[in-house]
């Protein structure tokens, strides 16, 4: 476990962190010998660009449905692919 020299502040934002460690330094507070637990949620997954081969109908039917829903047709197909995997994984 991580061992704290000081007690870190809480923060009202941003901003204030910001200033805070821009004045202050990080071995005052944490052991850097301890790793420490990160999370990210805000992160994105990361993609992979694939080549598939669709019946040009088929394409066009994804175009249709994703023009009236007002998202890019590539979107809506991995949207629609999650569904289906989600679905299936579900009924395993």
């Amino acid at each position: 476990m991580n061992q704290i020299k000081n007690k870190i502040p809480k923060f009202k934002n941003e901003d204030e962190e910001r200033e805070f460690w821009a004045t202050h330094d990080t071995t005052d507070y944490l052991d850097n010998f301890e790793p420490i637990d990160l999370q990210f949620p805000s992160l994105k997954p990361t993609t992979k660009t694939i080549s598939i081969r669709l019946p040009e109908s088929m394409i066009n039917q994804l175009k249709r449905l994703a023009n009236k829903r007002d998202v890019p047709y590539q979107s809506l197909l991995k949207i629609l692919l999650g569904e289906k995997l989600k679905e299936e994984s579900i009924s395993l």
